[in-house]
């Protein structure tokens, strides 16, 4: 019911640390898949992957794994979403191949597009076929956010079982000690708790200090205790505009779940055997 990770796998910096020094990027995946428990996988909005590359995600991570990957951004960013029907199902399908990895497909609209395009998003929401996979939808334009667009929105989805994913980036706004403008790339936008679906998909774009996300985090330790305990499916990914900084402030998440008794799995982060004899079996 609760599943916990990063925006990526393939990170370089993350060598040494949160993966054991000399490992192979080849290797990257598997390692991901021994600590944290789902991935976005935003390379999937740069490029869709072959069929070959999809199988070899599955093999390469554990049973109960999950990927929520995200629309191509050739799909989502290029206007109206009617035209991009045709693709959106065809990456749907060759996603399939991930077979019980895969987990909710997420469409990230940008900030152009606006309510007034309510008939259009209504048009391509509808032909997503939830029964081969869930979808979440992420809005940036701001008129999302305030009524009566926002009540719309979240009946649409509602109507339609499709997740509303969830943005926190109070971190980086509301917090702003070393945070460079360059370094605040995603948009800042009320944070709106809502659920439309069976699951809940949540982005907490974390502060590379981690006292600085005391609070927030804590927020979040009550609302994922009350969503579990009503059924609600929760998948949260941490970010950190300094990337090195992010599993580890994933996994503070998850101490402060278990210290306040919330009902999520052990992370098999912490009975790894990180020795260069263990990588060597891999």
């Amino acid at each position: 019911m609760f599943r916990l990770g990063c925006a990526v796998w393939s990170y370089k910096g993350w060598v040494g640390n949160f993966y054991p020094a000399g490992s192979r990027a080849s290797e990257f995946l598997q390692l991901y898949g021994r600590r944290l428990t789902t991935v976005e996988g935003n390379t999937t909005f740069y490029a869709t992957p072959d069929p070959e590359t999809v199988a070899r995600w599955a093999a390469d991570t554990p049973s109960g794994f999950e990927f929520c990957l995200k629309l191509p951004r050739e799909l989502t960013h290029q206007g109206l979403l009617k035209p991009a029907i045709p693709g959106a199902l065809s990456f749907l399908e060759r996603m399939r191949g991930l077979e019980s990895r895969l987990g909710p497909i997420f469409a990230q609209l940008p900030p152009r597009y606006s309510p007034e395009l309510l008939e259009d998003l209504t048009t391509f929401l509808s032909t997503w076929s939830q029964e081969k996979a869930e979808l979440a939808l992420e809005v940036r334009h701001p008129d999302w956010f305030a009524e009566p667009f926002a009540s719309q929105l979240n009946d649409l989805l509602e109507d339609l079982g499709i997740g509303r994913v969830l943005l926190d980036s109070r971190p980086i706004y509301d917090t702003p000690e070393d945070i460079q403008i360059s370094e605040r790339r995603k948009p800042q936008l009320p944070l709106q708790r809502s659920v439309t679906a069976p699951f809940s998909l949540i982005r907490f774009i974390s502060h590379p200090q981690q006292k600085l996300n005391q609070s927030f985090l804590q927020e979040w330790v009550g609302v994922v205790d009350e969503w579990l305990r009503q059924g609600t499916r929760v998948y949260f990914f941490v970010h950190c505009p300094k990337e090195a900084r992010s599993p580890v402030n994933a996994r503070y998440f998850q101490q402060m779940l278990e210290q306040h008794g919330v009902s999520v799995p052990p992370l098999l982060w912490d009975s790894v055997d990180d020795t260069p004899t263990q990588l060597s079996l891999f």
